[in-house]
């Protein structure tokens, strides 16, 4: 699957535009704060209903206007998908595939496979277990539509235990058969959630570790370490366990809300014991297995977009990775870097057929 033309109207910086895009490579380039990370966030967006960067969807309309809209043309194999998304203020966010509008946007999720690879990836080795369950559910969600749907249910029945929780401590009182009907929520939809996790780690730690092994040169060994409560006991016996304490603290302190995803060089943890060329390295071989992974999953290569590349790497590991996204696991390609003739002449060198874009205050220019 590719894009081969997308359309942005008061996008972030982006009054309108309008570009063809190439079915392979797309370079970006241009100075910083011109607009590089616009297109990108634009394209996951199309794939995801929703940006990478900014979770508050008024907040990518561009200033002192009402509303925005995208379109992206994609093709995937001699089938061509049309999927627009229109905002405007105060009111509800509009996707359409083929100029039908989804029941569910949530039904748009594993349309357009995508990998996203931006300097920001390394808030899943600072940050806490929140931002590494979403690297876990962005990954499932786009190969396994149940996932989803338990995904969305368990935290709808979680938002409701929670609010019940608070309400006994405002009343001072408790009824134990109302919050069982909430934990017989949690258990359905939280078991399913724990296995498609484990499932999904026990075949994607392999291909990860192959990526680590080529571009660090069969260094070290790399694991991703699963934590989570219900490899201790069942949903329920936990539940039961901590009920004192979420009364206390008037949320549920139990459940797949609280897993987390352990990064480990050999036996010492990422965080603490890796260099910032480690910490690069493993980040950037969890994309690329992720890529491979959803190829092998959803038989279509999924486009992979590559923020600011030479932030995050130095030469000798972007040389690798421009040999990598050659590979037949990977689709069309677009790459953002503050340098005008670095990709090209790296292209030019490899001998790579590639398209180029100056990016300037919002405004697109084929090079």
């Amino acid at each position: 699957m590719y894009l081969e033309k997308l359309q942005l109207l008061n996008f972030k910086n982006y009054e309108e535009a309008d570009v063809q895009l190439s079915p392979s490579i797309n370079c970006f380039l241009g100075n910083n704060g011109q607009g590089k990370t616009n297109l990108l966030d634009a394209i996951f967006y199309l794939a995801f209903s929703k940006s990478f960067f900014n979770p508050i969807d008024s907040q990518l309309i561009k200033d002192d206007e009402a509303f925005m809209t995208l379109t992206g043309d994609f093709k995937r194999e001699e089938e061509k998908e049309r999927i627009y998304i229109g905002l405007k203020k105060g009111q509800k966010k509009q996707v359409k595939r083929n100029k039908k509008v989804y029941d569910r946007i949530a039904d748009h999720i594993g349309l357009i496979p995508l990998v996203m690879i931006s300097p920001s990836d390394s808030l899943l080795i600072i940050e806490g277990s929140e931002i590494r369950r979403k690297f876990l559910d962005l990954i499932i969600s786009q190969y396994n539509r149940r996932y989803l749907d338990d995904l969305i249910q368990y935290n709808k029945a979680l938002s409701q235990r929670n609010r019940l929780l608070k309400k006994f401590m405002e009343v001072r009182s408790f009824d134990e058969v109302s919050l069982e009907i909430w934990d017989d929520q949690l258990i359905k939809y939280g078991e399913p959630i724990y296995l498609a996790r484990k499932e999904f780690l026990e075949d994607f730690t392999p291909l990860f570790q192959k990526h680590y092994d080529f571009i660090s040169g069969n260094k070290e060994r790399v694991t991703l370490e699963y934590s989570s409560q219900l490899k201790e006991a069942s949903f329920k016996d936990n539940l039961l366990t901590s009920r004192e304490k979420d009364r206390r603290s008037t949320y549920t302190t139990t459940g797949v809300h609280k897993d987390d995803l352990g990064f480990n060089l050999g036996d010492k943890l990422l965080k603490k014991f890796g260099s910032q060329g480690q910490q690069k390295t493993y980040l950037l071989s969890l994309k690329l297995a992720q890529a491979e992974f959803l190829k092998n999953n959803k038989k279509i290569a999924p486009i992979l977009l590559l923020d600011d590349i030479y932030d995050k790497l130095d030469e000798e590991r972007v040389a690798k990775l421009m040999e990598v996204v050659q590979k037949e696991w990977f689709g069309q390609v677009f790459i953002s870097d503050t340098h005008e003739d670095r990709l090209p002449n790296l292209f030019d060198k490899l001998g790579v057929k590639y398209k180029a874009f100056k990016i300037e205050k919002g405004r697109i220019k084929d090079v």
